[in-house]
């Protein structure tokens, strides 16, 4: 037997000396690290050495060391010395040396807001006592050097209180210093940023809106912080048609919003056709949307701007998260691999292709289903039709962040969107199959530089490159006609954006733009034949520069800058744009400020809406270049003046604005109607008054919201050549509130709006002209009817618990559309081929529901 296992005590004996060598090596080891007072330890080196130090004891008298082994010479304890207390050696003579104790340090750190933890650009960290000070970088960081242990910092804001602290007490922190500033919400008169609607949504002081995903609390019929979905709670922003694919600012097209996912241009912003933003919330940090009052750094998209941020730096600890839905599951994860080097990404797939759940039924009938359809005596024409789909999509993100020093840092980003679907369509009442295939997708990626120069010089370089790509195959009923199209962006850009300190109260801001979007437009039918390929490459040099004052007690506040835009389509024209913009804040009263915002802008791409070739029906648009003849620069000019007044939770907002757009096609303005138009040339104003009244307790928070606007055309060739806007929505009413009971969210809220405005054809035989082939319908003036009102009530809940002490996890359960009301989102007509005219209505979401679970750490 002990031949057969001659290991078994040999193992034995090995773990006995192995114990009894790690017992040795600890007690060696505590041996050693047995701590002595400082002025014991330097009698012992002028023993040992036989030297002499002169030394203040004041200095070195409450100091303990431990010495360590790998101090043998003398040389060693000095730097040790060095290293350890601050405490500089000089050598006076061979014998006698020299301890001081050293009074300067350099101290790094960063300046966030307490309540999201968001960065604070621009605030200013002074020294007491001495004229050393310095503005924060774009990312909130300030390094100072040589400053003395026992100096106080002072760190200031507009819109925050400002605070002092002692040096030594940011030293105790690891790495780098954390500095919270509090927001100054109710400071007496002084009220600079707005907290309302649910927590994470700030109104601030240039009149922009700012989300933190981190903080979101809740809102109706959302159990999860979609970005897109977030941004049409706030005043003035709806989509028409309830997607994120066709955000509506202040009246204007989606193709209007310039959308920024950390400084990226993004030409595809949604999934399962517009129903689902296509940006993971759980990476992004912030989000900014503004809807006048740009800064001059912002050109493109005529109508609002949303800007997307992830977290910009570096973890301390591992954290990540993921969870699912009744659409998708997803995961992230931000990791930390060193002081100066971490990694963030983020990714989700449906689970459409696999799991049929009532949410992805809803969403399917919304996007492929939801018509009905009536002969022109409006009688249902009920085809019996078989469907069949294969539909997924999926989203990855990822960033590299490396400090290359406290005053350098480097950020990289890459972001891919997918969506890819198979539909086939079996008409069994007319024995015809058509199928469809559509890939779409959107691959950005873009490298950012921040670089913190000198205390009063900071710059920001941004490169990327972003390219979208939709490709789509259409086999008709007769399975002889068939279609390709293909529609490509690419865009390569670069920006530098620098931020000087005149003074306290003074910011110059300038920078250069450079953008170049090429775009392909390609058509191949079979049967007739028919091949089209039109590219199109814009290049836009842009300069601009922008004054930033407050004042010392924040009773007035101005952004006033200027954008020119230099731009030329290749062989085609050239332009020359100056865009001004204004953006004034200022005191009326204790509690109430007022504000004043004005900008010209200009675009260069939009997207056409091809009847005759559209993308399934479903994905209409495509994106295509300004020519400066068919499609011109689109340019807009807008105004606005408001008052805001809080006190004590209670809040209250009214703004009145105009913008004026010029050079829209009507083929950009989502017109149903086969040959009602022919891409005309015009403009549309915009007038409104935006109103919101939100009261906010320790748990609980309702406002009421009201938006009125008056949207008309003008397209002098069209008669007549003025009428309501497709997007014209007079009245507009949202009633809703939030309750926090412990870790329970609950949310209820309402939203009302009259019809939008579409063109019936004339009545009876006079509304169908034969002398064509295939016959044409002839329209009423147009937009003179309106669709039925609009109403919808969700709700939303959401519960937080703790699942071991580092392992969050909430669940969540929301209702979109409780009273399953049929609304009329659009009305359109055609002919068919019995040569009649037929009606075709889109219908909202039925009652959806939706479930989600999370865990993070």
């Amino acid at each position: 037997m002990l031949e057969t296992h001659p290991n078994k005590y040999s193992g034995l004996f090995l773990g006995i000396l192995f114990f009894l060598f790690c017992s040795l090596s600890i007690q060696a080891q505590e041996k050693q690290q047995i701590s002595i007072d400082l002025i014991s330890h330097i009698k012992e080196l002028e023993t040992t050495y036989n030297i002499r130090f002169s030394y203040l004891n004041k200095d070195i008298e409450q100091l303990q060391i431990i010495v360590l082994d790998s101090l043998n010479t003398l040389e060693k304890h000095l730097e040790f010395l060095d290293q350890t207390f601050q405490i500089k050696s000089k050598k006076l003579s061979d014998r006698f040396y020299t301890l001081t104790k050293v009074s300067f340090i350099n101290l790094c750190g960063t300046v966030l807001d307490n309540f999201a933890e968001n960065t604070v650009t621009g605030a200013t960290v002074e020294i007491l006592g001495t004229k050393k000070a310095q503005i924060t970088g774009a990312d909130g960081t300030f390094a100072l050097t040589e400053i003395e242990k026992n100096a106080t910092l002072k760190v200031r804001y507009l819109g925050y209180v400002t605070k002092y602290i002692k040096v030594e007490e940011l030293t105790l922190q690891e790495g780098c210093a954390r500095i919270l500033l509090s927001p100054r919400y109710e400071q007496l008169d002084e009220v600079i940023v707005y907290k309302f609607l649910t927590s994470g949504i700030i109104k601030e002081k240039d009149a922009s809106f700012t989300i933190n995903t981190a903080e979101f609390g809740i809102l109706p019929g959302m159990i999860e912080p979609d970005i897109l979905q977030t941004v049409q709670a706030l005043p003035g922003i709806k989509s028409i048609d309830e997607t994120v694919s066709d955000i509506n600012v202040r009246g204007g097209t989606n193709d209007q919003n310039l959308v920024l996912w950390n400084g990226i241009k993004m030409y595809q912003s949604g999934h399962f056709f517009g129903l689902i933003s296509a940006f993971n919330p759980y990476l992004t940090d912030e989000v900014t949307i503004y809807k006048n009052g740009t800064p001059a750094a912002y050109g493109d998209g005529v109508s609002g701007v949303i800007q997307m941020e992830t977290n910009n730096h570096i973890a301390q600890d591992w954290s990540g998260g993921a969870g699912f839905n009744l659409i998708s599951g997803d995961l992230y994860a931000e990791i930390p691999v060193s002081n100066k080097l971490g990694l963030q990404f983020s990714a989700r797939r449906s689970t459409t292709d696999f799991v049929n759940s009532p949410t992805y039924n809803q969403f399917f009938d919304r996007a492929f289903q939801n018509s009905e359809i009536s002969d022109q005596n409006n009688r249902s024409v009920d085809d019996e039709i078989e469907r069949d789909e294969d539909f997924f999509f999926y989203d990855f993100s990822g960033k590299i962040l490396y400090d290359i020093n406290d005053n350098h840092k480097l950020r990289i980003s890459a972001i891919h969107i997918k969506n890819d679907l198979k539909y086939e369509e079996n008409n069994i009442t007319q024995n015809e199959t058509s199928v469809s295939l559509l890939q779409q997708s959107n691959l950005s990626l873009g490298t950012q530089i921040q670089s913190q120069w000198n205390e009063s010089f900071s710059s920001h370089l941004n490169v990327y490159y972003s390219k979208y790509n939709l490709d789509a195959q259409n086999v008709y009923g007769n399975q002889v006609q068939q279609l390709f199209q293909n529609n490509k962006v690419i865009e390569n850009a670069l920006k530098l954006d620098t931020r000087l300190r005149l003074k306290n109260t003074l910011n110059w801001n300038n920078g250069y733009q450079f953008i170049e979007t090429g775009i392909t437009n390609i058509t191949v039918l079979s049967e007739p034949n028919f091949n089209s390929d039109i590219k199109g490459v814009i290049r836009i040099h842009a300069p601009y520069t922008e004054l930033d004052y407050h004042s010392e007690e924040n009773t007035f506040i101005a952004k006033i800058g200027t954008r020119f835009n230099f731009i030329e389509n290749l062989n085609t024209f050239t332009d020359v744009l100056i865009e001004p913009r204004l953006n004034l804040n200022f005191k009326i009263a204790n509690y109430l400020r007022g504000e004043i915002l004005g900008e010209f802008k200009s675009q260069t791409t939009n997207q056409i809406i091809d009847l005759e070739q559209n993308f399934l029906g479903i994905e209409k648009r495509r994106w295509t270049l300004s020519n400066g003849g068919t499609l011109p620069v689109t340019k807009s000019k807008q105004g606005s003046a408001g008052i805001n007044y809080e006190k004590k939770g209670f809040y209250v907002g009214v703004e009145g604005f105009y913008k004026d757009v010029d050079g829209i096609s009507t083929m950009t303005q989502g017109f149903q109607n086969s040959n009602q138009f022919s891409g005309e040339i015009g403009s549309y104003k915009v007038k409104g008054i935006e109103f919101l009244t939100n009261k906010k307790g320790d748990n609980y928070s309702v406002w009421l919201s009201y938006a009125y606007n008056k949207n008309d055309y003008t397209f002098d060739s069209i008669a007549p050549p003025n009428f309501p806007n497709n997007l014209d929505i007079r009245h507009t009413v949202t009633f809703a509130g939030t309750y926090d009971y412990k870790d329970l969210k609950l949310s209820l809220g309402m939203n009302y709006r009259t019809g939008r405005p579409y063109t019936e054809p004339l009545d009876g035989p006079e509304g169908l002209n034969n002398d064509f082939f295939p016959a044409q319908i002839n329209y009423k003036e147009p937009n003179s009817s309106r669709l039925p009102e609009y109403f919808r009530v969700d709700a939303s809940a959401i519960y937080n618990f703790q699942l071991t002490r580092r392992l969050k996890a909430n669940a969540g359960i929301s209702v979109v559309n409780i009273t399953n009301r049929k609304n009329s989102l659009n009305k359109y007509y055609r002919v068919n081929s019995d040569n009649e005219i037929e009606t075709v209505e889109n219908i909202s979401l039925g009652i959806t529901p939706n479930v989600s679970f999370r865990v993070s750490f």
